[in-house]
């Protein structure tokens, strides 16, 4: 992987992360038409440039994320999180299998896009318009929500956790601050295990010159997604979700088509 290559995966992930598009779908998309080869590296760099993310949430809401006097929020977080620590260990395999079907998960982020295009009127008499607000029942649905994009990769995690926010009748915006929040643990782990997983089982990957893209594409994810996440608010706050809905639908049609005339993609 070249440090042009790095550079343009890591906007694509600063871009794709906290819209409701699936990152997995437009990383793969972008892997292939870059010519990227799949290897332990690439897998490991995907997966790890999700740090920068975390951080750009952390830092754009650090109020949050440092008032340590309220509890309630890091509680509510560690509930949402459960269901997709326990499901992501349980399902690892099949996951991982998943992941190397991309015709699945062209298919998945396709069929997401109809359904973002009723969200709005299915769920359109929202009634928590403050994270203070939201109880530890709507943090278990939420995070039982977001098991939608472990179980069907392409799903998006974004996407899943807003739609559960906004089925326990959160406004957009607020839904979509929680799904931030609740990425800062989720990404969290994913992260450390990926890392974790790669030292133990090819500890000579991380040369100097894959530790120096690492750290790249973390900077440059982190940049892109901090300007991603404040135009998305704005973007959902007045529009909603059909032009998602619209977007996904084009380019998971684009994907199937693609893989069915015979061109592959590198998914992690």
């Amino acid at each position: 992987m070249s440090v042009i290559q790095a550079i343009i995966i890591a906007i694509v992930e600063g871009i794709t992360e906290f819209l409701p598009i699936s990152s997995t779908g437009h990383m793969a998309l972008t892997s292939a038409i870059l010519g990227i080869e799949k290897s332990v590296f690439t897998k490991l760099f995907i997966e790890n440039i999700q740090f920068g993310t975390i951080i750009s949430v952390i830092i754009l809401y650090w109020r949050k994320f440092l008032d340590f006097k309220k509890f309630s929020f890091y509680l509510k977080l560690f509930i949402a999180f459960l269901p997709a620590a326990f499901v992501g260990i349980l399902l690892k395999k099949h996951i991982d299998r998943v992941l190397e079907t991309p015709l699945f998960i062209a298919i998945v982020l396709f069929l997401g896009g109809f359904l973002l295009l009723f969200v709005d009127k299915w769920f359109n008499k929202p009634t928590i318009d403050r994270e203070e607000d939201i109880s530890y029942k709507n943090s278990l649905w939420i995070g039982i929500f977001q098991l939608l994009s472990i179980i069907f990769p392409g799903f998006s995690r974004s996407a899943a956790t807003i739609i559960g926010g906004m089925q326990q009748k959160l406004t957009r915006k607020t839904a979509a601050e929680f799904s931030f929040f609740l990425a800062v643990p989720t990404l969290a782990g994913a992260f450390a295990k990926s890392l974790w997983d790669t030292w133990k089982e090819n500890p000579d990957v991380l040369t100097a010159h894959n530790i120096q893209l690492l750290a790249l594409g973390n900077l440059v994810g982190f940049l892109v997604a901090i300007v991603a996440i404040k135009a998305f608010i704005t973007f959902l706050t007045k529009h909603g979700f059909k032009a998602f809905g619209y977007y996904r639908i084009v380019v998971g049609l684009f994907l199937i088509v693609f893989l069915l005339t015979g061109h592959s993609l590198m998914i992690q």
